[in-house]
């Protein structure tokens, strides 16, 4: 079973995808963030902290395929990051992402989708992916925010169309929108 959660900023989505997993202890958590600053490293705790003991941990920001780690569940938290990571290695110090690149990244990060997903459907693991809805704001006024908010919008499609079961997340709550 593959289950995308979306939702804004601050909806409850990790929270609510965490719940899913109540009391089950195979559970691998696959960690997409990377820590630059107190910020992070303070919401990175705080998500530790919510989670299980028996549940393992992968930290990984640019690869979701060839987990180390073999169980019957699986929480990548978040698609978000793991595309700013993406996005952001390539682009480096630059502030311009040509259309060639972004295509590039795009297709780097559907491929580590894909292949999560066909290794969770091959192993019959259950497979939770968090991600951010991104176009429900206003157009950014900038040109790495767009190109950001595009490429995302479009994994967030993409992911929306290998999963069986769709949440929005709004105020905690999840509204099943894919079934």
């Amino acid at each position: 079973m593959i289950t995308l959660i979306t939702g804004g900023a601050r909806s409850g989505k990790s929270t609510f995808a965490e719940a899913m997993l109540e009391g089950k202890d195979d559970v691998t958590y696959i960690a997409t963030s990377q820590v630059f600053d107190e910020e992070m490293e303070d919401r990175v705790k705080k998500h530790k902290s919510r989670r299980p003991k028996e549940w393992k941990t992968w930290e990984s920001p640019f690869e979701l395929k060839n987990c180390p780690y073999k169980n019957g569940n699986y929480l990548v938290d978040c698609l978000t990051l793991f595309t700013s990571n993406h996005l952001f290695k390539v682009l480096k110090d630059g502030d311009h992402v040509s259309p060639s690149m972004q295509e590039e990244i795009e297709e780097n990060i559907k491929n580590e989708i894909f292949q999560i997903c066909q290794e969770a459907r091959r192993s019959k693991a259950n497979l939770i992916l968090v991600t951010n809805e991104v176009g429900s704001s206003i157009v950014p006024d900038n040109h790495i925010s767009r190109v950001f908010r595009d490429i995302q919008g479009r994994i967030n499609q993409y992911s929306g169309s290998l999963a069986d079961k769709v949440y929005l997340v709004v105020c905690g709550q999840g509204v099943l929108i894919k079934q």
